[in-house]
């Protein structure tokens, strides 16, 4: 069995969310419609959640949010943030970023 594309990517990709938050549904779809033509690491975030506290304080009326990183060894760049409405190709373009960075 051989690894999937999604390990060897070095973009990392976290949407910050909330339940009933309808720009976070069509934010949702734009990722994973990026995410069937293009595997990258991601995962999403709920504001609301317990534990979550400190992302609710600073996002609360911020969300949809997301933040596209670099795996750079061990360690993770800086996030480039999208805020609100963002399209997939907006997505792909930090992703092509976040890929294309030297460690």
């Amino acid at each position: 069995m051989f690894p999937t594309r999604a390990l060897f990517s070095k973009a990392r990709v976290t949407l910050f969310t909330r339940a009933g938050c309808g720009l976070c549904d069509t934010a949702k779809h734009a990722v994973t419609q990026l995410q069937k033509r293009r595997p990258f690491d991601y995962s999403e975030l709920d504001i609301m959640a317990p534990g979550n506290k400190s992302w609710k304080d600073v996002y609360e009326f911020d969300v949809p949010v997301l933040h596209v990183q670099s795996a750079l060894g061990d360690q993770l760049s800086d996030p480039k943030k999208l805020f609100h409405r963002f399209t997939e190709q907006e997505v792909e373009k930090l992703v092509d970023e976040a890929e294309t960075m030297q460690s």
